[in-house]
Parts: C-alpha cells; sequence; structure tokens
C-alpha cells in the first residue's frame, strides 16, 4: 500500500503541474486575444516544456510523447479558457496557477531524475529546470519579459521545493510525505512573493575608483 501511495502522490503532482502549467499558458494568450489554436499551442508548451527538457537530459523517452492524454488535457484546458467569460479567470489566477505548477512540477522533476539514476545535486537542478522552463517558454512566446529575468522570487521557490524534497527523503520520511512538504513549502515561498512582491538583492557594480 505505501508503494501505491507514493506512486499515486507522484503522479498527481505530475498531473497537477501539467494541468495548471497548461492553464497558464491558455491564459496568456487569451489575453493577447489571440486564436484557439495558438491558445491550445500555448497550453502544450507550457505544460510539457519543463519535462520535455528534463527528460532530454537525463536520457528518458520525452513523457507526453508517449501519453496521448497529456497533450489532449492541454487542449482541453486550452478549450476551457477560451469559451468562457473572461471574468471567470480573475487578473492573478495566471500567477497563481503558475505557483502550482512551480512547486509541484519542481517536486515531481527531482522524483523523477532520482528514479533514472540521477545523483541528488543533479536531480535538484532537474527539478528547477521542470518548474521553470515551462513558464519561461510561455512569456518569450507572449514576448513579455520572463520571470526568470526579473529579481522576484521564482526560481528559489522552486529550488526550495526540490530541496526540501531531497532532504526530507534523506531524512527517511516516505516519497509521499515529502513531496507533499516540498511542494507546499515552494508553493508557499511563490505565492508570498506573489503577495508581497518578494526579490532577491540584484547585482549593483561597485562605484568606479579615481
Amino acid at each position: 500500500m505505501p508503494d501505491i501511495d507514493n506512486a499515486l502522490i507522484i503522479r498527481l503532482l505530475d498531473l497537477a503541474g501539467i494541468g495548471v502549467f497548461a492553464l497558464s499558458g491558455a491564459l496568456m494568450a487569451v489575453r493577447l486575444r489571440q486564436t484557439l489554436v495558438t491558445a491550445a499551442f500555448f497550453a502544450l508548451v507550457t505544460g510539457v516544456g519543463g519535462g520535455s527538457v528534463r527528460d532530454l537530459l537525463i536520457g528518458a523517452p520525452v513523457f507526453w510523447v508517449h501519453d496521448s492524454a497529456i497533450a489532449a488535457m492541454c487542449i482541453a484546458i486550452a478549450l476551457i479558457v477560451w469559451i468562457t467569460p473572461e471574468r471567470w479567470w480573475p487578473g492573478h489566477l495566471l500567477e497563481w496557477a503558475d505557483a502550482v505548477g512551480l512547486a509541484g512540477y519542481a517536486v515531481f522533476g527531482t522524483a523523477k531524475a532520482l528514479a533514472w539514476g540521477v545523483p541528488p545535486v543533479p536531480a535538484l537542478m532537474m527539478g528547477v529546470i521542470t518548474g521553470c522552463v515551462g513558464g519561461t517558454i510561455r512569456d518569450i512566446l507572449a514576448g513579455v519579459p520572463s520571470i526568470i529575468m526579473r529579481p522576484e522570487i521564482y526560481v528559489t521557490a522552486a529550488a526550495l521545493a526540490s530541496g526540501l524534497y531531497l532532504v526530507l527523503l534523506w531524512l527517511g520520511l516516505g516519497t509521499a510525505v515529502a513531496a507533499i512538504i516540498g511542494a507546499c513549502a515552494g508553493f508557499i515561498l511563490r505565492g508570498a512573493a506573489i503577495r508581497w512582491s518578494l526579490g532577491l538583492p540584484v547585482y549593483k557594480a561597485p562605484p568606479e575608483s579615481g
């Protein structure tokens, strides 16, 4: 039973990450007044972008190519967003959906990398890549400044989710418990950054001498 529960939790984190990233991509497209085809494309590349890069790096089959339900889910989410009234999707929903995807997908990416024999530190990086790349692709396609190019806390939240998951596994907690706690911690940090505009210090060039 514990193995089944662990597998279920990890799978749910995977689907949650894909789904909410697809939602954020579709929302971006409709706010730019794009067509349904463009919204579906945004949903797909945002939903699977990070996981695709991760799978290529760890030598795994690209997950959504072998699971037709993933692409179907992304397109269905885009269709729902495109045909529903805009008032159903409040202004900050894109950021909050992205926060959920970031945290859940970061943990899942780390778990998958570990399962493929990747050592812990590179596995943490795979979690960060899984959580951050989809949103970055979305922003680039939309022609807006990418979140990773702003001081607002984003990559740090993904690293917290992945790193805490690894630490809790090392301490002997079960996979499911470690995954839930790690994802919640990453979401809370990213949510705090959204709520209070928290950011990291930016580089300041030292004053020129003489």
